[in-house]
């Protein structure tokens, strides 16, 4: 506990100011998406886990002319550790809408795996394409001789790759610190040069039950992402109920409260979450705040596992 309020103070005093400016999309369920953002964790939970998220943010948000502007991002990650090769692999896929502009991605991770003489560490690397595609002719320019507005679709293929490093701690803590787009890859698209940014996350959780009653369990986690132009800090916490039901609050400065619900069949979790917008973009009536929903099942390989305890791996 003590480790977790040390890694949530950090954090807070390095998000003293923030704006948003990522280019990677933001999803309210990170404390369920970490292997989205992290190749460390490929294979660690000792599970094959499949995540899939399907966002609409900032619902309402349109252009002049009333065309939908809000983005709507799709991501799907499926993880499984691999013996033979002492550690984990992962595929990922992403769809990200913007206006114009749709970013399609794949990406495929390994995880090496260290046994600790307390928890187990995953060191990740992962290469990433990214297919960047841009209709000008949507477009609606003040200019109409503009030539860098000027065209039909354009697009490029970047190739990029990412790092990461994650820690847990008898599935009651673990931490994570990772690397996106590090080669910041750069390519043309019309008469840009368009290019991707460094990503940094760090993040952090733990598990606990409320004192007298082992039925509610307590999960307070942190995520930061800075592109070390911007940061953006996200602060959650969720109560699950008898390990099978769960509702919490997130909360993300500058942006948005987060409410979240989800129940947990078996091996399949279903999580919802709504975005109370509370930027320019709420105040000004632009958006109705934001929708996501999250499907996830896991598939526990540890059969030496004695039944009558069962750890909760969905927030990893």
């Amino acid at each position: 506990m003590r480790i977790f309020r040390t890694i949530v103070s950090f954090l807070l005093i390095l998000t003293g100011g923030v704006v948003f400016a990522q280019q990677e999309p933001q999803f309210s369920h990170n404390m369920f998406n970490n292997m989205g953002i992290n190749p460390g964790l490929a294979g660690l939970r000792n599970a094959i886990c499949a995540t899939g998220l399907a966002r609409q943010q900032w619902v309402g948000f349109r252009d002049i002319e009333g065309n939908r502007m809000n983005p709507e991002t799709y991501s799907m990650n499926v993880d499984a550790p691999i013996s033979f090769l002492r550690g984990g692999v992962a595929l990922g896929f992403l769809q990200d809408q913007l206006g114009p502009e749709t970013n399609v991605g794949v990406k495929v991770s390994y995880s090496y795996h260290l046994d600790l003489s307390m928890g187990r560490l995953g060191l990740g690397g992962q290469i990433g394409f990214l297919d960047k595609q841009i209709d000008f002719g949507s477009l609606n320019p003040i200019n109409t001789g503009d030539p860098v507005l000027i065209g039909s679709e354009e697009n490029h293929i970047f190739v990029d790759f990412a790092l990461g490093a994650f820690y847990i701690l008898d599935d009651e803590l673990w931490a994570g610190l990772s690397f996106s787009q590090i080669r910041q890859a750069r390519g043309p698209i019309g008469e840009s040069n368009y290019g991707l940014r460094r990503h940094v996350y760090l993040t952090g959780g733990y598990h606990f039950f409320w004192p007298g009653n082992t039925n509610y369990e307590i999960s307070p986690s942190a995520l930061l992402k800075t592109d070390l132009a911007s940061w953006q800090i996200d602060i959650n916490t969720i109560v699950t109920y008898n390990n099978q039901f769960w509702s919490g609050v997130s909360y993300r400065p500058q942006d948005a409260v987060v409410v979240l619900m989800g129940v947990k069949l078996d091996q399949i979790s279903i999580g919802y979450s709504y975005d109370i917008t509370t930027s320019w973009m709420g105040s000004m009536g632009r958006s109705y705040g934001s929708h996501e929903i999250i499907v996830q099942y896991c598939f526990d390989l540890d059969l030496n596992k004695v039944e009558s305890i069962q750890r909760n791996i969905r927030f990893l």
